[in-house]
């Protein structure tokens, strides 16, 4: 029996679809473990820490009508496969860290988006 995978990816940022070249994305769990003094010699347990997300994004260049990245503040992206298959994500509170262009021999120009975002959820 043949396994599906999921598709192609599609990007949303605020209701605006763009054309996605490459997405990755990391949690930052900020979990910190906690050493004390004990007759184990050895650490017992972590502390709850303060989770963040931060987003690469690279997106086609068009030839007209490129949003002006930097005025991204408390943006929502939602990524979801396009053949109905898995999870859709969505971060929230997403605002602009650096944005970075690059041109190739291929003839493609992309603009990569560093994203920090506030808030994740799977729907």
């Amino acid at each position: 029996m043949a396994d599906t995978y999921v598709g192609l990816i599609v990007l949303e940022i605020d209701g605006t679809e763009y054309e996605v070249v490459s997405l990755s994305t990391t949690e930052n769990t900020n979990r910190k473990v906690v050493k004390t003094m004990n007759s184990s010699g050895r650490p017992l347990g972590t502390s709850k820490g303060v989770a963040d997300y931060a987003l690469t994004v690279n997106v086609a260049i068009p030839k007209t009508g490129e949003p002006n990245w930097s005025t991204l503040i408390d943006g929502k992206v939602t990524a979801y496969p396009q053949d109905g298959g898995g999870v859709r994500e969505t971060w929230t509170g997403v605002h602009l860290v650096t944005k970075g262009s690059t041109y190739n021999l291929d003839n493609e120009a992309t603009r990569e988006l560093q994203l920090a975002a506030l808030n994740y959820y799977t729907e």
